[in-house]
């Protein structure tokens, strides 16, 4: 019955989309009259209103779409969402306010003597509104008003004129700042939690061990994430646009002709040129640059790219007077003010000491001000000129809301598809498919492609991606990133725009196309275009690092990168650093000797010995290399001939599982059965007897493992404990070889600091006379614990501790105290004449040794990776690796 009602949600759903009743209620209301009508059917058929439902219950369907809600409206840890509403009122400013219309001018005047030229201007500024407004009705309106009429006069073919203007004005979904974007992020979001429960269990029952390593962890997403995942496809799609128009107009020059400028390419075009693009230029630096760099959050960069808009938008609206500029100018010089008073003065409000950071506030204060005058004014001028601000407000009021609506409506709708055992169906159906992952991965693009027919993208985004993406992340075989996944499915929506019956495009293009441009030539022009977007998707698809290497560069540049020492970056940092000992392995060899040969026999014991021994741990560094290589070496081998066999089994093992499942299940339905008065004999027979065939199924797929599984999987385990070994020998070496070195400079560089205390040392043995107990006490730990941040100290100040717990208690005992202070001045003189020692004979050395094999041995204990490093380290790390044979 769980079909039937899953059947019904899905043609419930089709039919209400396909009539043409608004998405935000079909969704949600076959959601509620499926569950509903299920619930009564449980309850009237079944006497259980859960009778019905594979997961749960109607009550639990409630509580899931509470929830949902308050995730959408309350939760503070689920931001994303918030950059929605801002980045509207961005786009709907900026075309409001006609600078779109001036981009289109100004380029097609620029381009226009090129062949095609008219078409490239087109494609340009559609990639600038898209980085400026993303909002694809609004730029397909603009263009076609502007451009089209231009391009048909130049004798444009109708094909090409409408496909470039249509295709251009669908850039705004995936370059950033993109709506669709940042509902991919909040959809990703959770399918990460559940692929990645999900991987967690398949390791447990796989491998029989509870924790799962971090390193195999599903790697998550979010808006900035996606963001600069979408940047270099963004860029590839809009080269891949502009070289197809260079070609057609090669091929055939008088279907998109060279088109000259009246006017003369002076100095005043050039400023007119200038003053058009460079704000909507700074714009799109300002707002991405800000993410890029890691200077704010995508809330925050939408929140600036609002305000930039409205200033743009002061000065634009107010053409022609002569203060038009006057506010963009005053927030451009408090702008400046800021930057350069933040550099100059410590401005952190909570930590004001001197006069000169009072006057850095007083200073930071009149900029910031200035900088609010320059916004009011300009929000004044787009409230009083042609009632710009209402209308912005109002039009960005209702595309949020068109978009939260149906979050919500797509969480129920999916919250009962899963209830109904939808997921499931699903799961199998893509799981069972021959060819893994891509063969799942390539039927889900196919299924996106085809929906963008007759869905929206937000439809799509919401519906279709918490059912599938969750089982595409899961797979370790691909081991993709969520950013990788969310961008490929973002190119696949893009089409939805282009693609008839329902290309909303299509549509905007049509109601301002002259009569004289027919439909069927748009249907034709976007052809082309349709084209060049799915060879975007195979050339992404095919180079993954064109999305994963912009966000792995800023995570490992950005000052929150996490340490060397982290589990996920070892095996792209051992490939670079492995490759390094290879090129500079005389140079290391030779450091390695040199520092072997220094003297550090007057040490303190403990110094000594770990010096010693870091000395030797660096010197076997090639013997573990070598060790490693063979056991890299002898797992590849094995690896060959075991992973047919292991992904056979894996197969059959998941087929059980899903049995096991299936048996339990049953098992609970035959107890419903068996717990109703009367007692439907015929029915319980009947769920025997499936229990009793599932019994024989299980059996039947125990006996098809082959016989050499067992002995393989041992010997195949074998070779990877033996290379996980040798890698953790190597790193346990490495890690002691550069922790000795680095504790012994630190320790040797304190010795002014040291040195500072003698004073105080040998004032304490006249103030243990002339103090009383408690009192000379308290000196002795105040001493102790100022010396806590000197390195290589911990000895002295237990000496001094023996002598402060002598002074303590009912009766103090000066004697044993004077003895203590004594042996802690002996400790202090001996420190100090080995230190000095050290600091002109072996410092220099061990400075020497130590920046030498800083970004190779000592690599794993920076605090974190150097720029070079994390640089190769994000170029490896973007590509993806497979880790099914550790499952």
């Amino acid at each position: 019955m769980e079909l039937f009602f899953l059947a019904m949600l899905v043609l419930m759903m089709a039919s209400a989309l396909g009539s043409g009743y608004p998405v935000a209620f079909a969704l949600p209301g076959s959601a509620i009259i499926t569950i509903g009508v299920a619930a009564l059917c449980g309850y009237l058929f079944a006497g259980d209103s859960s009778a019905f439902f594979a997961h749960g219950s109607p009550v639990q369907w409630l509580t899931a779409g509470v929830t949902n809600f308050r995730g959408v409206y309350w939760e503070v840890e689920r931001d994303t969402l918030i950059a929605i509403p801002l980045f509207v009122f961005m786009g709907i400013m900026l075309q409001r306010s006609k600078i779109a219309e001036d981009l289109l001018v100004a380029m097609a005047q620029l381009f226009g003597p090129v062949p095609g030229g008219l078409g490239i201007s087109v494609v340009f500024v559609g990639a600038l509104l898209a980085a400026t407004t993303g909002i694809v009705g609004a730029t397909v309106v603009a263009m076609g008003l502007i451009s089209l009429p231009a391009m048909l006069r130049n004798n444009y073919s109708h094909s090409l004129a409408t496909g470039t203007i249509a295709a251009s004005g669908t850039l705004g979904q995936i370059i950033p700042p993109s709506i669709v974007l940042i509902i991919l992020a909040d959809q990703l979001a959770s399918a990460v939690d559940q692929a990645d429960a999900s991987r967690k269990a398949l390791y447990k029952a796989t491998t029989g061990q509870f924790g799962m390593p971090s390193e195999f962890g599903v790697i998550s997403t979010s808006a900035g994430d996606m963001f600069l995942g979408a940047f270099i496809p963004g860029l590839v799609l809009v080269g891949l646009y502009m070289a197809f128009i260079l070609v057609f107009s090669f091929l055939k020059p008088k279907h998109a002709p060279a088109v000259a400028f009246d006017g003369a390419y002076d100095r005043a075009f050039a400023g007119k040129i200038l003053l058009i693009l460079v704000p909507p230029l700074t714009l799109i630096f300002v707002v991405l640059g800000s993410i890029i760099m890691g200077i704010a959050t995508v809330n925050q960069a939408g929140a600036i790219g609002a305000a930039g808009a409205m200033v743009m938008a002061g000065y634009r609206l107010a053409e022609g007077r002569k203060d038009a500029f006057y506010p963009a100018i005053l927030a451009v010089v408090s702008l400046i003010a800021v930057f350069i008073i933040s550099s100059i003065f410590n401005v952190n409000i909570k930590n004001v000491k001197t006069s000169s950071d009072m006057l850095g506030i007083v200073l930071s204060v009149i900029a910031v001000t200035g900088f609010i005058v320059a916004l009011v004014w300009s929000g004044w001028r787009t409230f009083k000129i042609e009632d710009t601000m209402r209308g912005v407000m109002v039009d960005t009021a209702k595309t949020t809301s068109l978009v939260f609506i149906i979050l919500l409506g797509a969480a129920m709708l999916t919250a009962a598809f899963r209830a109904f055992g939808g997921e499931e169906l699903v799961r199998e159906f893509l799981t069972s498919l021959p060819g893994g992952f891509w063969a799942q991965f390539i039927i889900v693009m196919l299924v996106i492609f085809v929906l963008g027919f007759f869905l929206d993208f937000i439809e799509i985004a919401v519906v279709v991606v918490p059912i599938v993406a969750p089982i595409l992340l899961m797979d370790p075989g691909a081991n993709v990133t969520a950013v990788w996944l969310g961008v490929m499915i973002g190119l696949n929506i893009q089409t939805s725009f282009l693609t008839p019956p329902f290309g909303f495009a299509l549509f905007y293009l049509r109601g301002v196309a002259p009569a004289i441009v027919k439909t069927t030539s748009m249907y034709k022009g976007v052809i082309a275009f349709i084209s060049l977007q799915l060879l975007a998707l195979v050339i992404v698809g095919l180079a993954p690092g064109l999305v994963n290497y912009l966000p792995n560069r800023i995570s490992l540049t950005a000052n929150t990168a996490p340490p060397p020492i982290n589990p996920r970056l070892q095996h792209c940092m051992e490939q670079y650093i492995f490759n390094e000992y290879a090129v500079r392995g005389d140079e290391l060899r030779g450091a390695i000797a040199t520092a072997g040969k220094l003297d550090v026999s007057y040490l303190p014991k403990k110094l000594k010995s770990a010096t010693e021994k870091g000395f030797k741990q660096a010197a076997s560094v090639y013997g573990h290399l070598e060790t490693i290589g063979k056991a890299e070496a002898a797992r590849d081998k094995g690896a060959e001939g075991f992973r047919d066999l292991h992904f056979q089994v894996r197969r059959i093992q998941g087929d059980m599982r899903k049995l096991v499942v299936e048996k339990k299940a049953q098992g609970d339905t035959l107890g419903r059965l068996k717990r109703r008065t009367p007692v439907d004999q015929a029915a319980v027979g009947k769920g025997e007897a499936h229990l009793a065939e599932i019994d024989k199924k299980l059996e039947a797929l125990k006996a098809s493992i082959p016989a050499n599984w067992d002995a393989d999987k041992k010997a195949f385990e074998t070779l990877q404990k033996a290379d996980t070994k040798a890698r953790n020998n190597y790193r346990n070496s490495v890690d002691t070889a550069y922790k000795s070195v680095a504790d012994l400079i630190t320790v040797i560089e304190a010795t002014p600091k040291l040195e500072a205390f003698k004073g105080e040392l040998n004032g304490l043995t006249s103030k243990l006379g002339s103090q009383q107990p408690k009192e000379a006490s308290a000196t002795i730990n105040e001493l102790s614990k100022r010396m806590r941040k000197i390195a290589g100290v911990k000895k002295l100040r237990s000496d001094l501790s023996s002598a402060r717990r002598a002074l303590r208690g009912k009766s103090p005992n000066l004697e044993k105290a004077q003895a203590g202070l004594e042996k802690a001045l002996a400790t202090f003189a001996d420190d100090l004449k080995w230190r000095k020692k050290a600091q002109t004979e072996l410092l220099p050395g061990l400075k020497t040794y130590e920046a030498t094999i800083r970004d190779t041995i000592g690599l794993r204990q920076q605090r974190r990776l150097p720029e070079a490093q994390a640089l190769s380290i994000a170029q490896c790390s973007s590509n993806h690796r497979d880790i099914s044979l550790h499952f």
